[in-house]
């Protein structure tokens, strides 16, 4: 072997040595990456479990995300089923709502799913139009109109779960858990309904006052949302604080300071209710083609989507997003990469609490025109539609409906039918607590079809090579 020979052969040694070394110290982070979740830096154990599932989640394909929660849904009412059957045999009735098999029972469950999900779409179905009796009359009701009140309750309750899904969504997306929305919603529609408040004096009236109003009034509840959002990330990212913890407890701070606030220095004089002053009229984002009665707008509904959309390119198109969706999946490769994962943190629980801000906003300025104590808790309902979606914005417009639905169908339940609103309380958390578990039917599908495990994740951003 000639000299050079053996300095290449020693350079080749020293490269491979070197590549051996890197090679394990990758498959160490790896290792503690992928069996913990998360690296040792930022915990272990339930968190890191946690997060694997949640890593899983984003992963699944829209086909088998839909399978799953197909699945999910009918298994739900498969057990819902059950306990209809079971509460109708021990209630008293005169008359017997539904007979199986020669027994009665006091609830009919073809009643209740059919009123839980036609009736919040205004029950479109024919009910002449039966297929498997070979009757194939028109299959919607004559008349039936898609802008009914039912159906804009439905959209109503959606647009404003879209923007908490979104929230909750991104911060998974960035690692992140963002329990406080709910909070920061009550931030945003407080600030948003006390700025416009203060702004509308000095506006005038009719549609100039509505397009100088509607876009401060969302601007403030995204401010104050995002603000309120921020403190969590600035605790989490400068003092360690764990953000499961701080986003709850200021969950309770902001609902007591607005209480507080309401009740002391802005309630509505002369009312019976912890509220503050209403909105004059043109400061409310106005209804389009659905009745005004049903405090819903399209223009509403249309920017839940343009921010869907527009969250979906920030985190799938820019810097920002790539730096957010590499600290959520590998902090240590992303900060070896030169990410600065403190500044991420603070930055996406920003944004997820400017978004939930918005959802506060627009709960004030379509819905309520005026600040009221004990806002719905869409916040935690948020959660739930980001989980279901993958942590996929574009996906959260598909979960935001489910859930929108079944909200809409429990009041058409409740009013329609003799069954007792605990049991539709309990229908309603079986269907969700079944939807939002993919993980147990990934489980078991995985058992029964020999799915294979999923590749690890790359450090590339999170992109699985196909």
């Amino acid at each position: 072997m000639s000299e050079r020979d053996g300095q290449n052969g020693d350079g080749n040694e020293n490269e491979n040595e070197n590549e051996s070394e890197s090679e394990s110290e990758q498959s160490n982070l790896d290792e503690n990456t992928n069996t913990n979740g998360v690296s040792d830096e930022t915990g272990s154990g339930e968190r890191g479990r946690i997060q694997s599932v949640l890593e899983r989640l984003a992963r699944s394909s829209a086909v088998e995300r839909l399978s799953i929660s197909l699945a999910a849904l009918v298994l739900s009412m498969l057990v819902g089923t059950v306990l209809i059957l079971a509460s109708g045999r021990m209630t008293t009735c005169t008359t017997a709502a539904a007979t199986y098999f020669g027994v009665g029972f006091c609830y009919d469950p073809v009643m209740v799913y059919d009123r839980l999900f036609f009736g919040a779409l205004g029950d479109p179905m024919n009910p002449l139009f039966r297929p498997f009796q070979g009757e194939f009359a028109a299959p919607f009701r004559r008349g039936w109109s898609p802008f009914n009140p039912a159906m804009a309750i439905t959209l109503r309750e959606t647009t404003v779960l879209v923007f908490t899904g979104l929230s909750v969504a991104l911060a998974f997306r960035a690692g992140v858990f963002n329990i406080g929305t709910q909070g920061q919603l009550i931030a945003g529609a407080l600030a948003s309904a006390l700025g416009v408040l203060a702004v509308v004096p000095f506006v005038p009236s009719g549609i100039v006052g509505t397009f100088v109003l509607v876009p401060i009034g969302l601007f403030i509840g995204a401010l104050f949302g995002g603000l309120y959002g921020a403190i969590p990330g600035i605790l989490k990212a400068y003092a360690d604080a764990n953000e499961v913890i701080t986003t709850i407890m200021l969950n309770f701070v902001a609902a007591q300071i607005a209480f507080y606030l309401v009740s002391v220095h802005f309630n509505k004089p002369n009312s019976s209710v912890i509220e503050t002053a209403d909105l004059p009229a043109f400061a409310l984002i106005p209804s389009v083609v659905f009745d005004p009665r049903t405090s819903f707008s399209l223009i509403a509904f249309a920017i839940a989507l343009v921010f869907a959309v527009g969250i979906y390119y920030l985190l799938e198109q820019t810097s920002f997003g790539y730096d957010l969706r590499t600290s959520g999946l590998q902090p240590d490769a992303a900060e070896y990469a030169g990410v600065d994962t403190r500044r991420t943190i603070v930055r996406s629980l920003t944004l997820s609490g400017a978004l939930g801000g918005l959802g506060g906003a627009m709960y004030v300025l379509m819905i309520l025109g005026n600040f009221q104590d004990g806002i719905p808790a869409y916040g935690f309902d948020g959660i739930t539609v980001a989980i279901l979606a993958g942590n996929n914005p574009i996906g959260v417009l598909f979960a935001a409906p489910l859930f929108g639905i079944i909200k809409s169908g429990s009041i058409v339940i409740d009013t329609s039918t003799s069954v007792p609103p605990q049991l539709i309380g309990v229908l309603r958390g079986l269907i969700i607590l079944f939807v939002a578990m993919p993980e147990f039917f990934r489980l078991f599908g995985r058992r029964i079809f020999s799915i294979d495990e999923p590749r690890p994740a790359a450090t590339d951003g999170g992109q699985i090579d196909e």
